[in-house]
């Protein structure tokens, strides 16, 4: 799977200070429970992985941060002795267990969150992008075909609408650009050619986006036009007066916008 389309996986660990001194995280209040279980340091240590002077470190640590004793000594006895906690230690246990429960639920929460919360991060990037070109297409890359020099990116976008580019092969290696890939097209509305009966007619240009008029903005000399989408999504294009009075345009008219590979500007995420 590629890494841009792994899931998002939220992760934390409790961990205690003292006075801003680390007391300990989970490691510890587990050497402390192993301590509780078999009685001793030796055994306890050895069951999480940790050296026997590690372990008595970590609890002379202990003890000096909570300022009074959380493991004793045994001494005599018929077993000869041992180690056990003491009503502080094994109350520190209990509560530690205790957090770190409502912790991991905590972030199991957010976990059922956290794919919304990419989503909503992605998009909010793009739309901080700015850009002079007036049409800006998010989509995924679904084929590339090399050439000498350039290559030929296909992007899929909203609406099962495609996207052709022409880039080199030098922007296709530096853009990391692949099949599954995310990546954006920019296209300047002054480079949208605009047809509203195309009819058995045949264009050289690659890309033709098809779709509604929604608006017209007239200009001194120039007319912005802005056709809704099928699937969501819309192209700009900016054409001359005589040419919007010409093809007789109006909002609700079909039309179909079209412009050369050559003037797509390909880029990815940052």
């Amino acid at each position: 799977m590629d890494a841009q389309h792994k899931p998002i996986a939220l992760q934390g660990t409790v961990w205690m200070t003292v006075g801003g001194e680390n007391f300990g995280g989970p490691g510890r209040v587990e050497l402390l429970a192993r301590i509780a279980e078999t009685g001793s340091i030796s055994q306890a240590a050895k069951a999480i992985g940790m050296s026997y002077k590690g372990a008595w470190d970590a609890i002379d640590a202990m003890n000096n941060l909570a300022g009074e004793a959380l493991v004793e000594r045994l001494t005599g006895g018929k077993g000869g002795g041992g180690t056990r906690l003491t009503a502080r230690g094994e109350q520190l246990v209990r509560n530690f267990r205790l957090i770190d429960q409502v912790h991991r639920d905590f972030v199991a929460q957010l976990n059922q969150r956290a794919a919304g919360i990419a989503d909503d991060l992605t998009l909010m990037s793009r739309l901080n992008m700015k850009t002079s070109a007036r049409n800006q297409f998010f989509g995924t890359v679904t084929r590339i075909q090399s050439g000498a020099v350039n290559d030929e990116i296909e992007l899929d976008i909203a609406g099962g609408q495609r996207i052709v580019a022409i880039v080199t092969r030098d922007s296709t290696e530096h853009l990391g650009l692949q099949p599954g890939r995310q990546a954006f097209a920019l296209i300047k509305s002054s480079s949208v050619i605009l047809a509203t009966d195309t009819g058995a007619a045949r264009f050289s240009a690659r890309n033709q986006l098809s779709g509604t008029i929604a608006r017209l903005t007239p200009g001194a000399v120039n007319t912005e036009v802005v056709i809704d989408l099928a699937g969501g999504g819309s192209v700009a294009a900016v054409i001359t007066n005589d040419s919007a009075t010409m093809l007789e345009l109006a909002p609700g008219k079909p039309a179909t916008a079209m412009f050369k590979a050559s003037s797509v500007i390909v880029g990815v995420p940052g």
